[in-house]
């Protein structure tokens, strides 16, 4: 499993040091199952993935192995998706619910 973490994934992180062991020990359990635990978002955000780290705080991700088979990645359009295997998971934000889809 490929995983990449993007600019403002890692600045947000930064900027939430005080959750950083509940991101992590969510992170690493979306490494490991990234389809049952996260769910899939619709409209705008379609091909993305959302999952709780707390009530109201949220880690947005894509796997490109449904991406692509769900045919996402026409819509998506990722600039490295071509770089990256199917077995890849991007963690693209991390934040507060408005904040995290406010970003998109």
């Amino acid at each position: 499993m490929e995983v990449l973490f993007s600019d403002a994934f890692v600045k947000s992180l930064k900027k939430h040091s005080s959750l950083k062991k509940s991101i992590k020990k969510k992170v690493d359990m979306i490494i490991e199952n990234p389809l049952t635990l996260g769910e899939p978002l619709r409209g705008n955000f379609r091909g993305y993935y959302s999952c709780p780290v707390k009530k109201n705080f949220l880690i947005i991700y894509l796997y490109c192995w449904i991406c692509r088979k769900k045919g996402d990645d026409q819509i998506l359009l990722c600039s490295d998706c071509h770089k990256c295997s199917e077995d890849t998971i991007k963690f693209v934000d991390l934040g507060p619910h408005n904040r995290a889809y406010g970003r998109k």
